[in-house]
């Protein structure tokens, strides 16, 4: 999309209600998840999950896109595609989806660790997850998205983990892609400014090596220059006054992960 489009309250809360089944989905997905599946049976999971509360897939035929979930696996960063994979333990995997509910678009990425990670792949969850919310943190109205991008970058650096340059955040709610892009890096105080109404994704991709990327011949999967790991993590922010609005958070998620 060309331009911003800003939300009406009414609208911002029909996109939450998208939110909502992505995140039940998403949760659905924690518990299942397991050493011996394919990526492909979670896609199937995730495709009838959709359907039955009342959704289609926001991925599915997205620029041809073939299926409802992109699943990433170890180094790659994002847009992978489900396949006969088998689900080792030890393999991060980053699952990305998105809900069509009544015209309104949701979209969010979590990275599970399966069965024992490595400390690196530990570490790199925790960096990319926990940048993550420093991003949301600045997500409010008066600031810029380089608000967003700077505190990110500035959280990751220390640990000198690469930060993907190549794919970056973005609007969403009507359609999947809106204006304004969200990098995970910049300066302060600069970029569009964040108005009342913006719905945006913050997702950093974070590499343990590396910061550069390659493209596949598939025309869709990204992964590490290097081989080593990356993770992913995207939440939904409705912009508003003093206060983030996170439209789906990852609570529930961890809850059935500190379960298992």
């Amino acid at each position: 999309m060309s331009k911003v489009i800003y939300k009406t309250e009414e609208q911002i809360e029909q996109v939450r209600e998208s939110a909502n089944v992505l995140s039940q989905l998403l949760v659905e997905i924690a518990k299942v998840i397991k050493p011996g599946m394919t990526t492909l049976e979670l896609d199937a999971l995730a495709f009838e999950f959709i359907k039955d509360n009342g959704g289609t897939p926001a991925f599915l035929n997205y620029h041809g896109f073939p299926n409802s979930l992109c699943i990433s696996v170890n180094d790659q960063v994002v847009h992978g595609i489900p396949s006969n994979y088998i689900i080792k333990d030890g393999d991060l995997v980053s699952v990305d989806g998105g809900v069509n509910l009544n015209g309104f678009i949701s979209d969010s990425a979590y990275t599970f660790g399966i069965g024992e990670i490595s400390k690196e792949a530990q570490s790199l969850l925790d960096v990319t997850k926990a940048s993550l919310q420093k991003g949301v943190e600045q997500a409010v109205a008066g600031k810029r998205v380089g608000d967003i991008s700077s505190a990110i970058q500035e959280y990751v650096q220390p640990y000198n983990f690469g930060i993907v340059r190549e794919l970056v955040g973005h609007g969403v709610g009507l359609h999947l892609h809106e204006k304004p892009e969200v990098p995970n890096y910049g300066k302060r105080g600069s970029g569009p400014k964040l108005d009342k109404g913006l719905i945006i994704c913050i997702e950093p991709m974070i590499n343990a090596g590396k910061a550069g990327v390659k493209f596949w011949d598939d025309g869709w999967t990204v992964s590490t220059v290097d081989g080593k790991l990356s993770a992913h993590f995207e939440q939904m922010v409705a912009i508003r006054k003093g206060t983030p609005d996170i439209l789906l958070n990852f609570e529930a998620i961890e809850k059935v992960l500190s379960e298992k």
